[in-house]
């Protein structure tokens, strides 16, 4: 029988409040803390915090706090990537990211999500759905990324966008829902 977080991590309906989960939770908060509030002048600190907070980051992780996300671990992120200030990611299930990606003010990523019906979501359980980012994508500030979302390479998100499908690479796309604006190639 699998656990919890097994179920989490395969988007199976799981209980958030599980007593694992909800451990690595709250090891994740005391390193958002820490993290958050930590100083300018203290980079060697910031950067032992993010090898235990994103354990599976390439070289160059420069996030500007504050930061939050919900495990930190379910991140897999590529090399020199950037978030800047206020970045949400809800990492239930994994969250891929490739190398040289960048993310403005306020960007959301949640894998998260909930039941339709409403007497299996009263119940209490959830699933999520993972997300991936390609190589040398710009998202800008305040746009959110929905559950299952899968972003090409070299593609531009604009600021403010709904994420809610695919885009293929090498495209500006932008709005609420998120479109395909034009062609970068």
């Amino acid at each position: 029988m699998k656990t919890e977080k097994e179920k989490m991590l395969d988007g199976e309906l799981y209980v958030a409040l599980d007593p694992q989960l909800t451990e690595e939770r709250t090891r994740t908060r005391l390193l958002l803390l820490e993290l958050n509030n930590s100083r300018e002048d203290e980079p060697e600190k910031r950067i032992e915090i993010l090898k235990q907070l994103i354990p599976n980051a390439g070289a160059d992780l420069w996030l500007q706090p504050p930061f939050y996300c919900d495990y930190g671990s379910n991140m897999i992120v590529g090399e020199k990537v950037f978030f800047n200030f206020n970045c949400v990611v809800l990492d239930v299930t994994y969250v891929r990211i490739g190398s040289r990606t960048l993310f403005g003010p306020n960007v959301q990523i949640y894998t998260a999500t909930h039941p339709i019906d409403p007497v299996t979501r009263a119940s209490g359980v959830e699933s999520a759905k993972p997300i991936t980012i390609g190589e040398d994508v710009w998202v800008g500030g305040s746009a959110v990324i929905n559950p299952g979302v899968t972003i090409g390479d070299r593609s531009i998100i604009g600021a403010g966008s709904v994420v809610t499908k695919d885009i293929p690479a090498d495209v500006f796309a932008a709005g609420n829902p998120c479109r395909v604006i034009r062609s970068l190639v």
